[in-house]
């Protein structure tokens, strides 16, 4: 994230009371002691934590929720810790469903340094509230299996841990839970404890999914130490009706670029339902409440300008991608819509915007638009191409062409070996010269 976005949260996300600003976005779902934690944040600097575990190679958009909640509670004037779970990787939370995988420890320690450059771009590191990044197997590590069930494991009670959402629903499951997965709420509230007595962190966070981990730390540093900490969980995000958030026809919307392009990651915004997206303004943006209350008002008396969705598009885009990615982003769209100019696209940019166009790869001898128009399948026929040039119904790169002898020329490539071609308004696709 670049240091003028940062400022420019600074100066938006002004409030005296975090928790109430925390509760009014939509992100508190559940917490330890809610009046103390709520005179914690407001009459302290607080130490804080949130966890990644390098389970991918990419963080999404679930991730994304924290990301922001750590950017926020910072501008408050708290403390972040972001932790990338190095041991806790190796590991695995345990899943709804079934066990995880195991991944390599060579994958798990590539993921860790992907990971821990996604969350840094989300953080100031300077200031009087620098962040902080750690990674949990420069202590883990360090423990013997003797030193772990003696030390940590022995504050832990069988029937307390069992009966933790995620646990009994896989016990009660076919596939069951393996010792490994059951194990990793100690592991994590292991890291709390580790944390707290390291550098004084007395708030973790996270999805309430994982309620029952983040309570596990504060019970364990309750136990050990004889201190009250405090836990926060925010709601798993889903749309209004009823479908999980951050799916994209089955695919996870992830953060890394070369896993889903910044044009994807922009039209996924802007295709938001006009129920969700006031409530998605408030958690992924830092508008303050007047500019949503005006934004939800263009949704209620001018919905077909769409003001609210290019405004959420733009705003998460330009904070995950940057603001140069997502000007790109918006050109290519533009341009698809006959209204920009694909000359000025990059490859990346033209190819992600292009992607679902039907695609043809012609050598030179065929850019004649006839047979452009039936080897992309914008014509049924020879004929039918004919006529359509004839009556001057296509284009390319947006410039109309006419006349059954038209033809592509190289000076029609875009970066030398594409063209988009449009048959009418709507039909698309796009030309590649064969190398």
């Amino acid at each position: 994230m670049s240091e003028e976005i940062l400022a420019a949260q600074s100066n938006d996300e002004s409030f005296e009371n975090i928790w109430q600003e925390l509760k009014w976005r939509g992100l508190v779902h559940v917490s330890t002691d809610e009046e103390a934690l709520e005179k914690a944040l407001t009459e302290e600097s607080l130490n804080f934590y949130i966890g990644y575990d390098p389970t991918a190679a990419s963080l999404h958009l679930g991730h994304l929720v924290q990301l922001l909640l750590m950017r926020r509670l910072q501008l408050a004037g708290h403390n972040p810790f972001g932790l990338v779970g190095g041991a806790t990787g190796l590991i695995g939370d345990p899943r709804q469903t079934s066990e995880r995988v195991l991944n390599s420890r060579e994958v798990v320690e590539g993921w860790v340094e992907r990971l821990r450059s996604q969350i840094e771009r989300f953080l100031s590191f300077e200031g009087e509230h620098a962040a902080r990044m750690v990674n949990n197997l420069e202590w883990t590590s360090q423990l013997s299996a003797i030193d772990f069930l003696r030390e940590v494991g022995k504050n832990f009670r069988v029937g307390t841990m069992i009966k933790k959402e995620i646990v009994a629903k896989r016990l009660n499951s076919e596939e069951g839970i393996s010792y490994t997965e059951f194990s990793y709420q100690i592991l994590q509230g292991n890291d709390f404890l580790e944390l707290n007595r390291r550098y004084g962190i007395s708030l973790q966070c996270g999805g309430s999914d994982q309620w029952g981990n983040l309570t596990s730390g504060t019970e364990l540093i309750r136990k050990v130490e004889g201190k009250s900490v405090h836990a926060m969980g925010t709601p798993l995000i889903t749309n209004s009706d009823g479908t999980k958030f951050g799916k994209s026809e089955g695919n996870a919307i992830w953060l890394d670029p070369s896993m889903c392009s910044p044009y994807a990651f922009y039209q996924f915004w802007l295709n938001t339902a006009d129920a969700d997206v006031a409530d998605r303004l408030k958690v992924f943006t830092f508008k303050t409440r007047e500019e949503i209350a005006q934004l939800q008002k263009s949704v209620e008396e001018e919905p077909f300008k769409r003001l609210a969705q290019k405004t959420l598009a733009y705003e998460v885009t330009s904070l995950v991608h940057g603001v140069e990615a997502t000007e790109k982003v918006i050109a290519a769209s533009e341009a698809l819509f006959g209204k920009g100019d694909f000359a000025a696209l990059d490859e990346v940019t033209l190819k992600a915007a292009t992607e679902e166009l039907p695609h043809a790869v012609l050598s030179a001898d065929q850019l004649d638009m006839v047979t452009v128009l039936t080897e992309t399948g914008l014509s049924a026929s020879k004929s039918e191409a004919r006529r359509t040039l004839k009556e001057g119904g296509a284009a390319i790169n947006n410039v109309k062409v006419q006349g059954e002898d038209a033809a592509l020329s190289t000076q029609d490539l875009l970066l030398g070996k594409y063209a988009v071609v449009r048959r009418g308004k709507k039909n698309m696709a796009l030309v590649e010269l064969a190398s």
